[in-house]
């Protein structure tokens, strides 16, 4: 799939500065340290997937707030800086459209993810998710809430890149959220007034 090999070599070339751009991001985003801390406090024990883990950051936090987390990432190039920063973590290279083995986890975390992925694809992805995660597993997303497709052609560093990043209606997240199996628990809409909003939902999987 091209769109997935353009992703790949775009986060391969910003790896480093993407890295560096993100590393201290937390201390400026009180909402999104809160939503992990909630999520941690939630989640069974048993082994957390950070899906598109970029660089390992959101794996190492969630770590320390004492979940068993590991990172797959589409990109080696992050994957190689995960394990550079963070050696006592595992990370994997791998991609959210190939399953996961089934009923294997407690909880998965997906953070700007899923916006590189064709609205085409979200259904089975959802569905993938749905058959990784144990019965009331827990699953986050944080997203671009919008609805436009654009091509990123620059980005960390004045580095090139190839790749779409759509934006997308919570209501539209939610219904296939729900068709793949999934009961929404809680949403929450940050920056509402700016023209880049994001939101979190966390949704479990069905008894």
């Amino acid at each position: 799939m091209e769109w997935l090999t353009d992703t790949r070599t775009s986060y391969d070339t910003v790896a480093e500065d993407y890295a560096a751009f993100v590393r201290d991001a937390f201390a400026e985003q009180p909402y999104l340290l809160a939503a992990l801390e909630l999520f941690a406090a939630q989640t069974d024990d048993g082994p957390v997937a950070d899906i598109g883990c970029g660089p390992g950051q959101v794996t190492a936090h969630l770590n320390g707030l004492g979940v068993t987390a590991y990172g797959i990432d589409l990109s080696p190039g992050m994957i190689k800086i995960a394990r550079r920063d963070h050696p006592t973590l595992r990370f994997e290279v791998g991609s959210m459209t190939d399953p996961l083995p089934a009923a294997s986890l407690t909880g998965i975390v997906a953070w700007q993810s899923i916006i590189h992925l064709p609205d085409d694809l979200v259904p089975a992805v959802f569905a993938n998710f749905r058959q990784a995660l144990r019965p009331g597993g827990l699953l986050q997303l944080l997203f671009h809430v919008g609805d436009e497709t654009r091509l990123k052609t620059e980005g960390y560093g004045g580095h090139p890149m190839k790749l779409q990043v759509h934006r997308r209606p919570r209501e539209r997240m939610t219904n296939w959220l729900r068709d793949a199996g999934f009961t929404i628990e809680a949403e929450l809409l940050l920056d509402p007034q700016t023209q880049t909003p994001q939101a979190i939902l966390t949704a479990r999987s069905r008894q």
